[in-house]
């Protein structure tokens, strides 16, 4: 491991092999192109998280949809307002309880994945050839268990 001296007898990792650096510039290298993606048809990677979980998932309360989405729940508030206005989701109080409501896909927003899912497909499946199909999914099945782990 390659480290900086840091003062006070301190050594950090270089930069090279911080996780959290490392995680970052990954991050950036997958995401730009879907971004990119994302911007022609006129909606955020955050949005087209969202919309993803509720296809997978099926109609969610919000604190559900924030865990599962990677989102804070105030961002999410506004995110769901947008997707709303677009009428690529529905809202909808819980009869029992009025305090909660439940989210869910409308036949729009259905549309919507179903006419960008191929192209998302595309890229990711671009990634998994750069790095070998067995390095991928290793990849993956890491970074699952450090999600999984307990802190």
């Amino acid at each position: 491991m390659v480290t900086v001296k840091c003062g006070m007898n301190t050594a950090l990792p270089s930069t090279s092999r911080s996780l959290p650096i490392a995680l970052l510039r990954a991050r950036e290298k997958v995401m730009g192109p879907i971004r990119a993606m994302l911007s022609d048809v006129g909606i955020t990677e955050q949005q087209w998280r969202v919309l993803r979980v509720l296809q997978e998932t099926g109609p969610l309360e919000p604190t559900h949809i924030a865990q599962q989405a990677c989102l804070l729940l105030p961002s999410l508030t506004r995110i769901l307002q947008k997707l709303e206005e677009k009428n690529y989701i529905e809202r909808r109080t819980n009869k029992t309880d009025k305090r909660k409501q439940s989210v869910s896909v409308t036949r729009t927003g259905s549309n919507l994945i179903e006419a960008n899912l191929s192209a998302a497909l595309a890229l990711s499946d671009q990634v998994s050839e750069r790095m070998g199909r067995d390095r991928y999914e290793q990849l993956l099945d890491l970074l699952n268990e450090l999600d999984a782990a307990k802190d």
